[in-house]
């Protein structure tokens, strides 16, 4: 099967590449593992996307948006950062500005479902849902790759976008630099007493991580970082007794607490392509950067990617050239690795500060936060980063 452009991955990077392709006139291919009835009704997954408005401009545009359920839409109107046993706060929020809101917190499931409508209604897209890679390979001419069930495609053009531990990426050839933090996060949903307010928090405690995003109504996305053997205990722990011990550990910030969801565990490990593009072949979402979630940014980050990525593609395409040539990518890799590289280096920095307990990283983790609030135009830049808003 010949395609101009074959992805490899039917997350919502690739799903949102082959979204961003319709209308250019090129083919493309989505290769996905999973079945076909896993990516058109994905399963919770316990991670909720916190969405800068940027995101939420490129969802729009692709028509995704309006296939969103308006419940599963929370505002995130206020983001604090906690530390140790300290009640001081390093705030995040809107002030001086013309939003209203930080971002908007959208299930990850709704999210790959409302793509997958969109990519399923287009006619220059195959999906070959149910299928694996078993071989793949570049040259200037182009690309191929050998299903598990015997099937080869061919492509002017492949993308990985097969998570963080990409085997794509692999195949390439394409080192990374990954960092495990020795750590565990477990991501789910509580029904708690007390008001949110549209408030998230981060609190690094001292041998524990607790993040509460606010959702609608009077319900809380936990994710909960701890070391591996701590956290298998957790997941040991009964439904009915799981609540209780989450308000316990949140020292009753938001009062009585109730799971109301299934559970899930992730590694906790931070990952940096060594290059984005090789001959005929790039890298999108988390195969190009996954990132310690503690600054929400690996989803938009994804999302991001592939927009500039398609618009490389469509204007190369456009104007009658080659839309694999090096210097296409080139352009993608240059521009992702400049919107990517400080926030990733400084998101490491972030967590490896905040995880240790030591007497020196407790008073250093401190001084950051008061500093942090202190430095009022440090603060609305990181802000505006954060949103992908422009300046105040």
């Amino acid at each position: 099967m010949q395609f101009d452009i074959v992805i490899v991955g039917g997350g919502p990077a690739g799903l949102a590449l082959a979204a961003s392709l319709r209308g250019s006139g090129l083919s493309a291919a989505v290769v996905e593992r999973q079945a076909a009835s896993a990516l058109a009704e994905p399963a919770f997954d316990g991670r909720e996307i916190a969405l800068t408005h940027h995101s939420q401009d490129i969802l729009r545009r692709l028509g995704a948006w309006d296939h969103l359920p308006p419940d599963s839409i929370a505002p995130l109107r206020e983001a604090r950062v906690l530390n140790g046993g300290s009640a001081y706060a390093l705030r995040f929020d809107t002030a001086g500005r013309p939003e209203a809101e930080l971002g908007r917190l959208v299930p990850n499931h709704a999210i790959r479902r409302a793509l997958h409508r969109v990519v399923a209604a287009a006619p220059e897209v195959t999906l070959l849902a149910g299928r694996g890679v078993a071989r793949m390979a570049t040259d200037v001419d182009g690309a191929w790759l050998d299903l598990e069930d015997g099937q080869r495609l061919r492509a002017g053009l492949l993308i990985a976008a097969d998570s963080r531990f990409s085997g794509a990426r692999q195949a390439l050839g394409i080192g990374a630099e990954t960092r495990d933090f020795g750590k565990r996060m477990m991501v789910c949903r509580l029904r708690h007493a007390g008001e949110h307010g549209g408030i998230a928090t981060e609190w690094f405690d001292y041998g524990q991580t607790i993040a509460m995003l606010p959702l609608n109504g009077r319900h809380s996305s936990a994710v909960i970082t701890l070391p591996p053997e701590e956290m298998a205990r957790l997941e040991a722990l009964p439904p009915e007794a799981f609540g209780p011990e989450i308000a316990r550990r949140y020292r009753q910030r938001l009062g009585a607490m109730e799971l109301v969801s299934t559970r899930h565990v992730y590694p906790l490990v931070s990952v940096y392509a060594e290059r984005f593009a090789t001959t005929r072949a790039t890298l999108i979402g988390d195969a190009a950067v996954g990132m310690h979630p503690v600054t929400a940014h690996g989803f938009n980050f994804g999302l991001r990617g592939q927009d500039l990525l398609a618009r490389e593609i469509r204007a190369a395409h456009a104007a009658g050239r080659d839309f694999a040539a090096p210097a296409v990518l080139r352009r993608y890799a240059l521009a992702h690795r400049r919107a990517t590289r400080g926030l990733y280096l400084a998101t490491n920095a972030t967590a490896l500060i905040y995880g240790e307990a030591a007497l020196p990283a407790r008073l250093l983790r401190n001084a950051a936060l008061r500093l942090g609030n202190h430095l009022r135009p440090v603060r609305q830049r990181i802000v505006a980063q954060l949103m992908e808003a422009g300046p105040a």
